[in-house]
């Protein structure tokens, strides 16, 4: 971690951002700095350098043109990569869990070559999965359930190096069984919401992990009672 302020790259922005998940970002920001922690928000966009002295960094969707040229970047800048070596904490959404893998094939049945960050290839399913999802954090990694909205069509096989963030009792996630990826500090789930605000406790575990430090939990009752509707909604 930096000496005075955690620093959460939010990643190519102008191409994954298509569902307003540059939220997530905005959450870690506010949840550490309600809690007295320094942070702040390092914007990269398409075209600069990716660094790799961030502590955080986050990833949303995006369509499959803008997923191959975030791969493209991310190899010429490979800022993120030298991070993860480093220890930085990872969270990639819907678009990310596909390029951080070994391959992903779109809808036209072209394979691209991944990042290579995390065991597991993508393709294009069947048809596309939309609606609320509602599962179960594996192996008690956070207080659950893992709550989003999904919107997409690929589906995603993990390797034995990576294990499922959450088991599916609603929706479809990688593929209507388990949802999302965790290997080493990468974390990757298919879910909009954004994700981190409607699963605090999710935050803060990737606050935990960044800081080193165990961190109280912060009561918001309209966040809470948001979780419970959308847990009803998706019954």
């Amino acid at each position: 971690m930096s000496e005075s302020t955690v620093q959460i790259a939010l990643v190519l922005p102008d191409l994954l951002g298509t569902y307003g998940d540059f939220g997530n970002a905005v959450v870690l920001e506010k949840r550490m700095t309600w809690r007295g922690i320094k942070a702040e928000i390092v914007p990269i966009n398409y075209g600069q350098p990716v660094p790799d002295s961030c502590d955080i960094y986050v990833v949303g969707g995006g369509e499959d043109t803008a997923q191959t040229l975030a791969v493209k970047h991310l190899r010429e800048h490979p800022g993120l990569q030298r991070a993860v070596t480093k220890n930085a904490v990872v969270l990639g959404v819907c678009a990310g869990i596909q390029i951080f893998g070994e391959s992903f094939t779109r809808a036209d049945n072209v394979t691209h070559p991944g990042m290579g960050l995390i065991d597991s290839t993508s393709h294009a399913g069947g048809s596309r999965a939309i609606g609320e999802v509602v599962a179960e954090p594996a192996d008690g990694l956070f207080a659950g359930p893992l709550t989003g909205f999904e919107n997409h069509q690929g589906r995603t096989v993990l390797g034995p190096a990576a294990r499922p963030l959450a088991h599916v009792k609603v929706g479809t996630g990688n593929d209507g069984s388990v949802e999302g990826a965790v290997q080493g500090r990468i974390v990757c789930t298919y879910l909009h919401g954004p994700v981190l605000p409607r699963n605090p406790a999710l935050a803060d575990m990737l606050i935990e992990w960044a800081t080193g430090t165990k961190v109280a939990p912060i009561d918001l009752p309209a966040v809470t009672a948001m979780r419970a509707e959308r847990v009803r909604a998706a019954s």
